[in-house]
């Protein structure tokens, strides 16, 4: 299922791919029998397929049901308190990877094997010739990659529970890599592995202005992420700055790896360097300031699709028009596929899953008056009823949400993702992420999802622009407090100018962006607003600057991960909540009521 190739090698690289992608339905086939012969006596298969030890497809897909996590927790449970891991896996589970996901407020745990993390790698190796391919020099300098841990938890059966990029960057797969000339980083392996994440940002960016002569690219994993640098940056450049121009590291990085890695960069004094880096970021105005200070940089890669799509404009106001590169697409179940057009917009970008990762099925979604549901049975149907498309089988422009069966011991396991066919490479389909599954706010019977608030959110900020004003962090909660219930956006904004203040919002503005807001989501929502009056006037609540990084500081504290966080587009702690209001500086609500006729009314002459 892995072939071997040397990742220098980008002919062979492309090749590679070409071969996964001519062969998907047969390497789809092959990847479904090494699973079922392989696991064929697992506790969890044999309830379903009755003891036979030559399990086929047909047989797999007639009889082992379709299933969400709350359906696997119990026998991933059992597993972490202690039982064999034959409940569901012929293969060790070696540890639990934590997902960004939650169920009953703690992160959902995946399974893993050591034969995985061979997996991931094999998976990392062919994002090199692929960008190669359009990129080119890439082998004369490094990427300035943000790249953090966090600590895991040990669970009663001993085995540890962690994210999956954690558990990446602690495996030997990533400390013992070899060499390659194309993926040389900035960041010293000491430095990723910082335990605290402060003292492992300051030093990555630190290690990052030292070398900002070699420095061809930057990126973190998700845009967000990489917007937290550069505000860490703004804060912590003029320290920075005395490290370069001293010849040492400051005295609170207390890490002893992490300071002796950075140290041996920090060999001299470098004023020259220093007095660079107070001019480029002393000034008032920080658009562009990423290729000011990396001149040689080629690119941006972090993701940017789904929910992270509402961080491009920030990042093009930092960017000075560097390409934003979204190269994969993966969770902690599984890495599923690759961009094979790197440079693409990011509105464009589409994933080509590989084939041999997992055996890959699709539930078909059908979007109706703008709504995406369920073709066999509504938004939710029961288990029994699912009928899946094959991975070369699904349909050009059609939606499907991501079914998967994985080498580790899930099947037929909902991902929770919808996906839209763009194309194909090959007989390999190419998808376009539309978002996750979950509804993020609901009142009364309206239910918008995170596609539709990024949208209708995308609109009313166009309103700010005129006067210089960017949105760049947002999310949502659904304030059931008072009869009737209404929607409250939480937005933190920054003055194109570069100065914090935004002075007096005017009243009436922020109430028109209220009302856009609305008027852009669904008909459900403008009907329970206009006709059924059962839910109340939207509201924004403008907070102040590193409100949203509170949030962060928050959610990382109840098990979050640094490197694997997103802001949530919608929150129900109370404690969450809170942590946002303390910091709101404006409250404004939408004056107007969103127009709304039947959906019969629409087509009457």
């Amino acid at each position: 299922m892995l072939p071997s190739f040397d990742p220098n090698d980008n002919e062979g690289g492309l090749k590679l791919l070409e071969d996964l992608t001519q062969n998907a339905r047969q390497i789809q086939e092959q990847v479904i029998e090494k699973i079922l012969t392989q696991n064929a006596n697992t506790e969890y298969l044999k309830s379903f397929i009755n003891g036979c030890h030559s399990p086929d497809v047909h047989l797999f897909k007639n009889t082992v049901p379709v299933v969400n996590y709350e359906d696997i927790k119990p026998y991933i449970e059992r597993i972490a308190n202690g039982e064999p891991s034959n409940i569901i896996s012929a293969q060790p589970i070696t540890e639990l990877l934590t997902s960004s996901g939650t169920s009953g407020g703690h992160p959902k745990m995946m399974p893993s094997t050591a034969e995985d993390l061979d997996r991931k790698t094999f998976f990392y190796n062919l994002l090199v010739p692929v960008m190669n391919k359009y990129v080119d020099g890439l082998e004369q300098g490094k990427g300035m990659y943000l790249l953090f841990i966090k600590p895991e938890i040990s669970t009663p059966s001993g085995l540890m529970a962690r994210p999956v990029l954690t558990s990446y960057y602690k495996s030997k797969n990533f400390r013992n890599r070899p060499f390659n000339r194309y993926n040389v980083y900035t960041s010293p392996d000491e430095t990723i592995l910082c335990a605290d994440s402060r003292q492992s940002m300051y030093c990555q960016l630190l290690c990052g202005l030292v070398q900002r002569d070699d420095v061809l690219r930057v990126g973190a994993v998700f845009a967000s992420a990489f917007l937290r640098a550069i505000k860490f940056l703004e804060d912590h450049w003029k320290e920075m700055s005395d490290n370069i121009r001293h010849g040492y590291v400051s005295d609170w990085i207390t890490d002893p790896n992490c300071r002796a890695s950075v140290s041996l960069l920090l060999t001299k004094p470098n004023a020259a360097l220093a007095d660079l880096i107070d001019a480029m970021c002393g000034e008032k105005l920080w658009e562009g300031i990423i290729k000011k200070i990396w001149p040689k940089t080629k690119y941006i890669e972090v993701i940017v699709t789904g929910s992270m799509a509402q961080y491009i404009p920030t990042l093009e106001f930092y960017s000075g028009g560097l390409p934003l590169v979204s190269t994969m697409y993966a969770s902690s179940e599984c890495y599923f596929g690759i961009n094979f057009n790197p440079l693409s917009k990011p509105s464009d970008v589409s994933y080509t899953l590989l084939p041999n990762m997992a055996f890959f099925e699709f539930l078909p979604v059908e979007k109706n008056n703008g709504e995406l549901s369920h073709c066999n049975g509504g938004s939710v149907p029961p288990a029994d009823e699912f009928e899946t498309v094959d991975l070369v089988d699904v349909k050009l422009g059609h939606y499907y949400e991501l079914v998967v069966t994985t080498f580790t011991g899930l099947y037929r396991y909902r991902v929770g993702d919808i996906l839209m066919v763009t194309g194909f490479h090959n007989s390999a389909p190419q998808f376009r992420f539309v978002h996750r599954r979950n509804v993020v706010l609901s009142i009364d019977t309206d239910k918008t999802n995170e596609d539709d608030l990024l949208n209708a959110i995308t609109k009313a900020k166009l309103l700010l622009e005129p006067l210089g004003v960017l949105l760049t962090e947002y999310t949502s909660y659904a304030d059931t407090g008072s009869i009737p219930g209404h929607y409250v956006l939480f937005w933190e904004l920054k003055n194109r100018g570069g100065c914090e203040s935004l002075g007096e919002l005017e009243s009436s503005l922020m109430e028109e962006c209220c009302s856009s807001v609305e008027q852009s989501l669904d008909s459900v929502y403008r009907r329970c607003r206009s006709k059924d009056k059962s839910i109340g006037p939207l509201e924004i609540r403008v907070v102040k600057h590193g409100a949203f990084d509170a949030l962060m500081d928050f959610c990382v504290s109840q098990g979050s991960s640094v490197n694997q966080y997103k802001t949530p587009r919608c929150i129900k702690s109370e404690e969450a909540i809170r942590i946002l209001d303390s910091r709101a500086v404006g409250r404004f609500f939408s004056r107007k009521t969103p127009f709304w006729e039947p959906f019969r009314a629409q087509y009457s002459q």
